[in-house]
């Protein structure tokens, strides 16, 4: 086609389009940040699935853009109603939210509306004020291709064995006249619009990638669809345009998207614009029989995040243990600096790993147990009673008893500076603290001696306990049980000859402990039963009995 008639099908095309490129240049200005602040975001689709993935990417934009004092926004890329859930969107930010995952604008934000709509369906004349140019300038055109041509092509291509897609020779509409491109329209032939690539698959081009460093390209030779029959326009060619609108200058994703990179900077290209800074992050990998592979949705349950909440992982646990994954040197931080705030650490997005982050459950846990560790009784309360009221209303209103819980857990966790590391989770903890609530004592009875020792043991100690003694005195008349029946009360004689006692000491007051607490192991078992009060705690050893 000829300038002429290039420009005249734009407006055919695009009657209803009066803003050009240049009003909307202005129309978003520069964004007034200091010299070094990074622009950054996440741009999820609303498929109401939000994943482990999504949270390692935002809490690296997140803090790039809080430590460059930049803006880290939240966008919605909605351009395909198939996938759309109800719901989703509040979903992110409330899913992220929990893990303190915020954002400074964007999507469902009371915060600054400058540089919005931040729903994609919600920018369509945006997008097409730039597809109209491109098709004005002979970077764009009418496809009537249907399906079935499209899978004719692909055949023909695997049988040549040839590299799928929609170029050169194989694009059938990209040599088309005005006249053919009109007649069909007037027809009613539905058609899509596809850049038009100026490259020829061969060429290849050296690129700064912010974390991999200098990677080769090869330049890209496919023209692909741009703006959709129903007039939105494809992943590729709305985040190009709002990346450059929204001022974004890094987009931080996953090494799956490098296959795209070429198309997307070819369209930045055509487009006369500066593209961000693209740093593409090791996927999320796991060990599956002895080989790595990628977390899936359909394998893997720990992908979903929904997984932690419901386990009831603490956030700052798993952000946490991200943040090893995320920053090679952020264990000696942490090691070096055990009581400072996450925020404290200075991310580098130069060292984030290269090579795929094996996600290890184990791994999680163990910071979990630190993390909770760190926590006082009233915190650790606070968020035990939240996850709860979400998952688990029944406990909730056993731990309505706040003066109680926090007994228990202050025994369960210990005091000071020697805390133990016991709990992992919420519903962990709630398995460890069962016991000490009537309403979740399940005991085991798993007893160290027969049933008719068990019994003599248990009304010996019925008949001679008083819960005003003291931890020493307690102890005192469990020795005297022990002794009256011929068990050991001298470990170091015992250890010589066990064979000469039926047990020690340590035996007998195992059974006391399996009594009380359906469990063998426990804290201080005194402080136990001080804690639960004489009623609760002689009743137990009576039903034993």
């Amino acid at each position: 086609m000829t300038e002429n008639e290039c420009r005249k099908l734009a407006e055919e095309l695009f009657p209803d389009i009066d803003a050009t490129p240049e009003y909307y240049a202005e129309f978003y200005p520069e964004r007034a940040l200091p010299e070094g602040a990074q622009v950054t975001r996440i741009a999820p689709s609303p498929t109401g699935f939000i994943h482990l993935g999504n949270l390692f990417s935002a809490l690296a934009d997140e803090r790039i853009a809080r430590q460059s004092k930049g803006v880290f926004y939240l966008r919605i890329e909605d351009t395909d109603l198939k996938r759309k859930v109800e719901g989703a969107v509040e979903a992110v930010i409330t899913t992220l939210g929990y893990f303190g995952i915020t954002f400074d604008e964007g999507a469902e934000m009371d915060g600054d509306k400058t540089y919005g709509p931040f729903y994609q369906r919600q920018r369509e004349k945006v997008y097409k004020a730039f597809v109209k140019r491109m098709v004005a300038e002979g970077l764009a055109y009418p496809c009537f291709c249907t399906a079935e041509d499209l899978d004719d092509i692909r055949e023909k291509q695997r049988e040549q064995k040839l590299t799928p897609g929609y170029y050169g020779e194989w694009a059938r509409c990209r040599e088309l006249s005005y006249k053919e491109i009109r007649e069909r329209i007037d027809a009613g032939v539905p058609y899509v619009i596809r850049m038009r690539s100026a490259g020829d698959g061969t060429q290849k081009f050296t690129f700064r990638d912010s974390i991999k460093g200098e990677i080769s390209v090869t330049a890209n030779n496919r023209d692909e669809v741009i703006l959709k029959s129903d007039g939105i326009p494809t992943y590729h060619f709305a985040h190009v345009v709002d990346d450059h609108l929204m001022h974004t200058t890094l987009v931080l994703r996953g090494e799956e998207w490098l296959s795209s990179l070429p198309i997307h900077l070819e369209l930045f290209r055509m487009l006369g614009f500066k593209p961000p800074k693209y740093g593409h992050h090791a996927q999320l990998m796991k060990l599956d029989g002895g080989t790595k592979r990628k977390l899936s949705k359909r394998k893997d349950p720990e992908l979903a995040l929904e997984y932690y909440r419901k386990l009831g992982y603490h956030p700052l646990a798993v952000k946490t243990y991200l943040m090893t994954l995320l920053n090679s040197n952020f264990e000696e931080w942490m090691l070096k600096n055990p009581d400072a705030p996450l925020e404290d650490f200075k991310f580098s997005i130069g060292k984030m790993g290269q090579s795929g982050a094996l996600f290890d459950i184990a791994k999680l846990d163990d910071v979990s147990k630190t993390v909770i560790s760190k926590l006082t009784g009233e915190e650790f309360y606070a968020f035990l009673l939240d996850w709860a009221n979400n998952y688990d209303p029944d406990f909730a209103k056993l731990l309505a008893d706040k003066t109680y819980a926090l007994g228990v857990l202050d025994l369960c966790m210990g005091a000071g500076k020697k805390r133990r590391k016991d709990f992992i989770c919420a519903s962990q903890a709630k398995e460890v603290v069962s016991c000490y609530f009537d309403g979740t004592f399940a005991p085991e009875r798993d007893f160290p001696l027969p049933p008719e020792t068990c019994k003599r043991i248990l009304t010996a100690f019925l008949a001679s306990y008083d819960h005003s003694d003291d931890g020493q005195a307690w102890f005192a008349k469990v020795k005297e049980i022990a002794a009256s029946m011929g068990f050991a009360t001298d470990m170091r004689a015992y250890k010589e000859n066990p064979d000469a006692f039926p047990g020690s000491v340590s035996d007998v007051a195992e059974v006391l402990r399996v009594a009380v607490t359906g469990h063998r192991n426990t804290p201080d078992l005194w402080s136990i039963m001080q804690l639960l009060g004489e009623e609760r705690a002689v009743g137990r050893i009576k039903d034993c009995v």
